[in-house]
């Protein structure tokens, strides 16, 4: 047991956590803690907005299946966060958010930036600490590791008084947690499991849909191995996109308003439905015809999202990859003649495939969907592609190739602005992966002032700004649903973005053919330092509302 302050202690409990990388934006009430900071291996990732180190943690958790830590000071500092926290609250993404705050005396005083940050950030926390009692610091810590890291994954907040972090305590981190309130699900109940098998195994036309629970939980592997020991076709939803290679002959694309013909296909015509980590919200329900006679497992560690959407006949609440792994348990036991081949099952669903093609556009243009494809060209195997929200979210997420890959967006919030500061996390968790951001230039300029992140700790984030000059997503619905009366939806006065980053010392490249677009992707995936390729794409391409 050490006699030291609590700022020096918040530290301990990182390092004692395996917390290499935080990303964060200092103020007076949260000094303390940077004092100490300074102290430490801890990397300390400086971003230009408060709500940024939130999506940059959001990043780098979704790629290491642990806690990330973000940083801000109170008042302001802190009430920026709130929408990368519920970011990441509604894609369950495991956070442990510190804020500073004023004395403890202070509290409740309107003194000079206070804010009630646990009261703001209340619907949208797994769980949010006030350390008032210096001597709970320890304790508190290894909680939010703990809460946010199991179960549903989620965001936890500690907020920590600036003279509670200058206290001195005896510190010593605890070994093991227990809370007697918190208890989440881990194994699936075996009665359940068992009727499971059954049901699959006696299935005609059994679907997969892999939701983005298979990566917090750690088990894409195992999906892809029932999918095979049982021969069943996988969509999956957009959180879900890279849980099956999309390459695979049993993968029939993403679910959803903006989906593939195939997926929906698939969900119309199957007769058992296996859910795996997908919450099933009202973007992926909405285009689907659920049958009465359709057999729904749904397994998900929430019991909270099973049967919400749609009804489940085998609920299993769980740890998914262990209910995969005794699914698979039981099915070790099963012979290979007892196993059904589900060939024209997925001949059927292969029929189903529509590829429109990729429609010329005006000169001076670049149709995006024909980039994305082009730039599967260039990409290598573990390649992490972060997409902003938008026209161009779509136009990535149905026309990249994920083979060892990984797809990250903003799915349940929607956020504008994600694609870079999440990018940053992702590049700093796996250094040695291709990450790309790609944004509308209307998300862009939300995100811009991050590429001085990108220089400051040379993070080789490689940037695709798709330049319409619109909102595009919200000028397709004014023009589908309100006659085409369009309103405060132009981005008329927009920069240059080459000069922006040029202004950054960023190497970059304006594309406004497919030939320049070619050499663009070249020199972009070729570069080793931060990239920023302008893409110049028609104001108005086809709809996909």
């Amino acid at each position: 047991m050490q006699r030291m302050t609590v700022a020096k202690t918040m530290t301990e409990c990182l390092k004692a956590e395996g917390i290499t990388d935080i990303f964060g934006y200092p103020g007076a009430a949260i000094c303390p803690f940077y004092d100490e900071l300074n102290n430490t291996d801890i990397n300390h990732i400086l971003v230009r907005h408060e709500v940024n180190a939130g999506h940059a943690a959001s990043g780098y958790a979704r790629l290491t299946g642990k806690p990330a830590v973000c940083v801000a000071t109170s008042g302001p500092g802190a009430l920026n966060l709130i929408t990368a926290i519920a970011t990441a609250y509604m894609d369950s993404v495991p956070m442990v958010i510190i804020t500073g705050q004023v004395n403890s005396d202070q509290i409740g005083r309107d003194v000079f930036q206070e804010a009630d940050i646990t009261g703001s950030a209340e619907p949208f926390v797994k769980h949010s600490y006030l350390l008032k009692r210096p001597e709970d610091t320890a304790e508190v810590f290894k909680k939010a590791f703990y809460i946010a890291g199991t179960g549903r994954r989620g965001p936890v907040l500690i907020d920590v008084p600036c003279d509670v972090q200058k206290a001195e305590i005896d510190f010593e981190y605890p070994e093991t947690v227990d809370i007697r309130s918190y208890r989440p699900s881990s194994k699936g109940n075996g009665h359940q499991i068992k009727r499971a098998v059954s049901t699959m195994l006696e299935a005609k036309k059994p679907l997969i849909v892999a939701g983005g629970g298979l990566f917090s939980g750690n088990a894409a592997e195992l999906m892809r191995k029932l999918s095979e020991r049982l021969d069943i076709p996988v969509i999956s939803t957009l959180m879900g996109l890279g849980a099956m290679p999309t390459n695979s002959e049993r993968y029939f694309g993403m679910l959803g308003m903006h989906g593939c013909e195939s997926a929906k296909c698939a969900v119309n015509n199957c007769d058992t439905l296996i859910l795996l980590g997908a919450r099933l919200s009202d973007r992926t329900t909405a285009p689907i015809l659920l049958k009465k006679e359709l057999t729904v497992i749904h397994i998900d560690i929430d019991p909270a999202e099973i049967g919400k959407s749609v009804a489940a006949n085998i609920p299993i609440v769980g740890d998914i990859s262990l209910v995969l792994g005794q699914l698979l348990e039981q099915l070790d036991g099963v012979s290979e003649d007892s196993i059904q081949k589900h060939d024209e099952w997925k001949k059927m669903l292969s029929d189903s495939r529509t590829d429109k093609g990729i429609k010329q556009v005006e000169k001076g243009f670049v149709n995006p969907k024909w980039f994305i494809r082009e730039l599967n060209n260039y990409l290598p195997e573990r390649s992490i592609v972060v997409a902003d929200v938008g026209e161009n979210q779509f136009w990535t997420a149905l026309n990249i190739e994920l083979k060892n890959g990984r797809f990250l967006t903003s799915g349940g919030m929607g956020t504008m602005g994600y694609s870079l500061p999440a990018a940053i996390g992702a590049k700093t968790a796996e250094p040695n992966a291709e990450v790309i951001a790609v944004c509308g230039d209307g998300s862009f300029q939300m995100e811009l002032c991050e590429l001085a992140t990108c220089v400051q700790h040379n993070i080789a984030v490689k940037v695709i700004v798709m330049r319409n000059r619109y909102l595009g997503m919200v000028r397709e619905f004014q023009t589908n649903h309100y006659g085409n009366r369009l309103c405060a939806v132009s981005l008329d006065g927009s920069p240059s973005y080459t000069k922006i980053a040029e202004a950054y010392g960023i190497e970059n490249m304006l594309v406004d053919s497919e030939e320049a677009a070619k050499e663009g992707i070249k020199r972009l995936t070729e570069a080793k330092k931060p990239f920023l390729l302008e893409v110049a794409v028609p104001e108005l391409l086809e709809t996909i509302l």
